[in-house]
């Protein structure tokens, strides 16, 4: 996958990160105290002590836990609260590109220093310009995966429907509607800039007669072949999944994720377990859009929140590998360490949830040699919380402190 780590030079000196804990992830373990060596951007030692070399800086943290810093593998940039198919028809690209810059800027002073950006809704490739000013520099924000448009059919899900057909108003996502067309349009995105592909797997999804149903959208052969187009070139797909059979035709095609993941078979997850398919719930948008739509499709969002923690269930009792991402945007930006509550609400330890955030989230975004753990040769992103996250996750709301690629952006 395509994609660098750099951005804002480091400071010159090496300085030392001390903290009353320290939260070795592989190890599944909180060390007390916590010690972490940064030097030129990257980690030369961490552990209950390093090092004190004569001259080094030492910044003492005190009563918290010094951790890798937070992956969201499911984010929107360019969305904000309100209505979004309003906001991406009459907001310019412009205005949208100054949105995501906020946006990015919000989510990395909460702590979350990886994510990847699944679609910027309308605004084209966009995003590229977003992550490359991170990367040199000129804008604060998280490393970032991105995608541009998410591809999509004619009438399907981020298709401008409802809008006067004589307005001829532009869909959120890009146009393809055969295996060939899929193709097409993925050599384009990659020329444009994406570090990987988003589709559109399923559309609209509803109750009837008290089951789940959704709108398939591409066939499993549609599927794999964009999965063949894009390994061509050296990267990975990610679907916008809500059930069956659109799932199960995902993870016969071979994607990375499958995104949302409210329905899933029993093939579909002896599937994802054998081949590292990971699902992400984004259960915060759900919550989110329960609470705050109108009545009646506040109802439809409870019934679909409830049903796919039933199934959230079923899938963790498979075995099925989960990421973790929020779907913030549509929701406020710098708030989403929501996600990792509700999973450990639905199910998981606290313990389960962060290997999930760092260890599959760095997997998933191609970053495992890089982020998502404290040890030397890793990028120094390095975030500290109250408390101890293995007891009580809801710390990871109050983070105090964010380090990227040793650049302390807060303190």
């Amino acid at each position: 996958m395509p994609g660098t780590l750099a951005q804002a030079p480091p400071p010159p000196h090496a300085v030392i990160l001390h903290a009353a804990r320290l939260l070795d992830i592989e190890g599944g373990r909180i060390l007390s105290p916590g010690d972490v060596l940064v030097e030129g951007g990257k980690i030369v030692a961490a552990g209950s002590s390093v090092d004190h070399a004569a001259g080094v800086e030492t910044i003492d943290l005190g009563d918290t836990t010094l951790m890798p810093g937070l992956i969201d593998a499911h984010v929107h940039l360019f969305l904000h609260p309100g209505d979004e198919a309003l906001q991406t028809v009459m907001e310019s690209v412009p205005q949208r590109v100054i949105t995501a810059t906020v946006a990015a800027k919000a989510d990395l002073m909460a702590g979350f220093t990886a994510e990847r950006d699944m679609g910027t809704e309308g605004a084209g490739p966009a995003d590229t310009a977003v992550r490359d000013a991170i990367n040199k520099g000129q804008i604060p924000g998280p490393h970032l995966r991105v995608s541009g448009n998410a591809i999509n059919i004619l009438g399907g899900h981020e298709d401008a429907i409802g809008f006067n057909p004589e307005q001829h108003v532009l869909p959120n996502a890009s146009y393809a509607n055969t295996g060939d067309e899929l193709v097409a349009v993925i050599r384009q995105q990659i020329k444009d800039g994406a570090d990987f592909i988003k589709i559109y797997e399923t559309g609209r999804d509803f109750f009837k007669d008290g089951q789940f149903h959704t709108i398939v959208q591409y066939t499993e052969p549609q599927l794999a072949q964009a999965v063949a187009e894009a390994a061509r070139l050296q990267t990975r797909i990610a679907v916008h999944c809500e059930g069956e059979p659109g799932a199960l035709y995902a993870a016969q095609a071979g994607v990375a994720s499958i995104d949302h993941a409210d329905q899933l078979s029993d093939e579909t997850m002896r599937l994802m377990h054998e081949r590292r398919i990971y699902a992400v719930p984004t259960f915060t948008i759900q919550e989110y859009f329960a609470a705050h739509e109108p009545a009646e499709e506040a109802a439809q969002e409870h019934q679909l929140l409830d049903y796919h923690v039933q199934q959230f269930h079923l899938q963790l009792a498979h075995g099925v590998p989960m990421a973790v991402g929020s779907d913030v945007g549509p929701f406020p930006h710098g708030t989403q360490a929501r996600e990792l509550e509700l999973m450990v609400q639905y199910g998981m330890k606290p313990l389960e949830v962060l290997q999930a955030d760092l260890l599959n989230g760095a997997r998933l975004l191609d970053w495992d040699h890089d982020l998502g753990v404290l040890k030397a040769g890793y990028d120094a992103d390095i975030i500290a919380v109250p408390g101890n996250p293995l007891d009580d996750i809801r710390v990871l709301e109050d983070v105090s402190f964010v380090m990227k690629g040793g650049v302390i952006y807060r303190r």
